[in-house]
């Protein structure tokens, strides 16, 4: 036996048989702590102090959250009556909430200064012969953070005598971008309906958007933009903006702001502008009456996020005015409320047959220091389309007087969809730790993102949701980590990948070591092993058309050159991968200069971004000694066979999961490893075809022929609209 077999063999006598779930609880689960640690918590069980209580609909939530998650992790059954008078009450032990207005939080002398406008400070401390947790912050909002904070402390084993936290977000936009569309399909959602009810909206407000706020909070994000970047002009309409107003009561006692997409052409489609010309002054003034009436509704409105100009979306380039001035008009109109546009970097048109991957910097790069100061640029992570690895976008770096947003897929649009297990965190990671050089070494993506490098006031960070109507929230149990990981990183982008599925794991299942030390380790290898078996060496864009779903390198029949996956490969008989040198595109010429030397010379790219920058041929050298096609294949193997290995883990570990959640992985997990299959085989015997190599002995040939492949459909793929 192994020695991991032998440390989970000796631990089952001591786990207690799960009980069923069925993931609609999240992290939030607060489960009875382990029995040293229930024993050292249960003292401070009870009614929270908090003598804000009364006057803070905000504050009454983090008391509330406090005293039902401590009562479960104490295991107390009975529900606690904490009325004025009930906390009066002076046990030994206790917790005591508050902003810096209370005069007891300011008689404690904490260091709130140094916890801004949303963070907090937990303590720890004695008081009168009472021990107390306290946590305190500037404003209600904090305090609600702080509340979350402590709880995941205590769920995740932090000694509650020693507790000393004092936290602020790093970037101050942190949101979620929901591709919602009004009759509730979801643009590459792959969990059910969208969890907006419009149809019973403003008169029915569903349970489950206070829980969906409660989740957010507890991971600090503070903004949901409701419906899709490809928006309806309904949406500025009326009977639409009375349903996002009833919605955003329902997020405000949760430090959430309510954003809306707008769609540019959206005057003239509702027939009240004869053009959408952002420099007409009839323009303006709709867009400001506009305005006017959603903050009349939503008086902390938060502003608009625009997708413009791109796969065929109107916007100011229809009126040969360039993105700026179409923002900046946008942005007049919600500047007297407080508000913001958030502009997308996402562009590209057949009108760029040069390298797609060019077109957002070409586009944007010459309007940098020309948006006003109330407008974010929001870019992509990569210059393509949220690919399973795409090296960091050029524009992070390259555009020192604009602030840019980073925007992250949550949502696994070309990762497998909800069955495919893939933790995203470690790319999240790679990007936001990537160096842009734009200041000398070590100037980070993340500094860029959080205003520090050029010292923007304006900065943030959105992640497009994953979440829908099903039970779980996210369509499988391991993508609430997705979701988790966002609005950690999004808080503190200096958090490490492995802390914050360590800190999922032992929230969502158990904090016992025997589990979150091999599940953890699973997660951490997930996504690359989803880069092996679908995209692996720089390679992108090789999934089916339209859905996305499953392998289409031999598509290019599409009436758009960069709509087809041949044009990101470029295999022929001599080799594969785009040139994006000087002797190409020269899209590398968009980084500065020592990333761009970096990425062009084949000496010192990494295997990983090989094929993105380079056309490499098939029978050269790799780093590692094998040829580039023995090379592709065995990393193909390696994909295939690194999601058996998840398969056998998963099935050590069921004697910590509940029945439910464990047989929906193992068969998510099965799904996996069938189409990861897929992936490896179709994909040889395309590009075996393409270059004319034979198979290296030892190499398993594909199970079908090319043709088998080509023949495969999914007309009904979810989330394709």
């Amino acid at each position: 036996m192994t020695k991991f077999g032998l440390a989970l063999a000796a631990t089952l006598s001591a786990t207690a048989p799960a009980q069923a779930e069925d993931g609609y609880d999240l992290w939030l689960r607060h489960a009875p702590l382990p029995t040293a640690q229930r024993l050292a918590v249960d003292p401070y069980a009870g009614c929270v102090a908090a003598a804000q209580r009364a006057t803070q609909v905000t504050i009454a939530i983090a008391a509330r959250e406090i005293e039902s998650a401590i009562d479960a992790m104490t295991d107390k059954a009975a529900p606690r009556d904490c009325t004025a008078s009930a906390a009066a009450a002076a046990p030994s032990h206790g917790v005591m909430i508050g902003t810096r207005d209370d005069p007891a939080i300011a008689a404690l002398g904490l260091p709130l200064a140094k916890a801004g406008d949303e963070g907090f400070v937990i303590r720890s401390i004695e008081r009168d012969g009472r021990k107390l947790i306290v946590v305190a912050a500037n404003r209600p909002v904090g305090v609600l953070y702080g509340a979350f904070a402590l709880l995941r402390e205590l769920q995740t084993g932090t000694a509650i005598d020693a507790l000393d936290v004092t936290e602020q977000p790093k970037v101050d936009l942190r949101l979620l971008n929901h591709w919602d569309n009004l009759d509730r399909t979801v643009e590459r959602g792959y969990s059910g309906q969208s969890i907006w009810d419009w149809w019973k909206l403003p008169d029915v407000n569903d349970p489950r958007y206070t829980d969906y706020a409660r989740a957010n909070a507890s991971i600090g994000i503070n903004g949901a933009v409701l419906n899709n970047v490809n928006a309806k002009p309904d949406s500025m309409t009326a009977p639409w903006i009375a349903k996002a107003a009833a919605v955003a009561d329902v997020l405000r006692p949760y430090g959430i702001k309510v954003y809306l997409s707008a769609r540019w052409s959206t005057p003239v489609e509702l027939k009240q502008t004869t053009t959408a010309d952002p420099l007409d002054p009839a323009v303006a003034a709709w867009w400001k009456a506009k305005a006017d009436e959603i903050y009349a509704a939503i008086p902390d409105f938060g502003g608009f996020l625009v997708k413009a100009n791109s796969e065929g979306q109107p916007g100011p380039q229809d009126y040969k005015r360039t993105h700026a001035e179409g923002a900046n008009m946008l942005a007049a109109a919600v500047k007297p409320h407080g508000g913001i546009v958030m502009w997308r970097a996402f562009v590209y048109s057949e009108a760029d047959p040069d390298d797609r991957a060019k077109q957002a910097y070409a586009d944007f790069k010459p309007l940098d220091g020309k948006f006003a100061d109330n407008v974010i640029v929001q870019v992509k992570n990569g210059a393509i389309d949220f690919q399973p690895r795409e090296p960091f976008h050029p524009m992070f770096g390259t555009m020192p007087k604009t602030p840019l947003m980073m925007e992250f897929q949550i949502t696994k649009e070309y990762l497998g969809f909800a069955t495919h297990l893939a933790y995203l965190a470690p790319m999240y990671e790679e990007v936001l730790d990537a160096d842009t050089f734009a200041k000398g070494k070590g100037s980070t993506v993340a500094e860029v993102i959080d205003g520090s490098l050029e010292g923007h006031k304006l900065n943030g960070m959105a992640g497009v949701a994953n979440i829908g109507s099903d039970r779980n929230w996210s369509g499988s149990i391991f993508d609430q980590a997705n979701w988790y990981a966002f609005g950690r990183l999004a808080w503190d982008h200096q958090l490490s990948s492995d802390a914050i599925a360590r800190e999922w794991a032992k929230q969502t299942f158990t904090p016992d070591p025997a589990f979150v030390q091999p599940v953890t380790a699973m997660m951490m290898g997930s996504r690359e092993t989803v880069v092996d078996y679908m995209t692996p060496m720089g390679l992108a864009h090789l999934m089916a058309t339209g859905h996305h779903y499953g392998p289409g390198p031999w598509v290019s029949d599409l009436a758009r050159p960069e709509w087809n996956p041949v044009y990101y490969h470029r295999a022929d008989k001599d080799g594969i991968g785009f040139d994006r040198t000087a002797s190409g595109s020269n899209a590398v010429a968009q980084y500065m200069p020592q990333v761009a030397r970096g990425f062009a010379s084949r000496r010192s790219v990494d295997d990983k971004d090989l094929l993105w920058f380079h056309h490499v041929g098939w029978d050269e050298k790799m780093k590692s000694g094998r040829t580039l096609w023995a090379e592709l294949l065995h990393r193909y193997d390696r994909g295939v066979a690194g999601v058996g290995d998840m398969q056998a883990r998963w099935a050590t570990l069921k004697p910590f999961v509940d029945a439910p959640r464990f047989e929906e992985v193992t068969r998510f997990l099965a799904i996996q490893q069938r189409e990861a299959i897929w992936w490896r085989d179709a994909s040889i015997a395309y590009f075996a075809s393409v270059s004319g190599r034979a198979l290296p002995t030892g190499v398993q040939p594909p199970a079908h022929d090319l043709e088998y492949y080509k023949a495969i459909e999914h007309s009904y793929a979810p989330g394709h609209h």
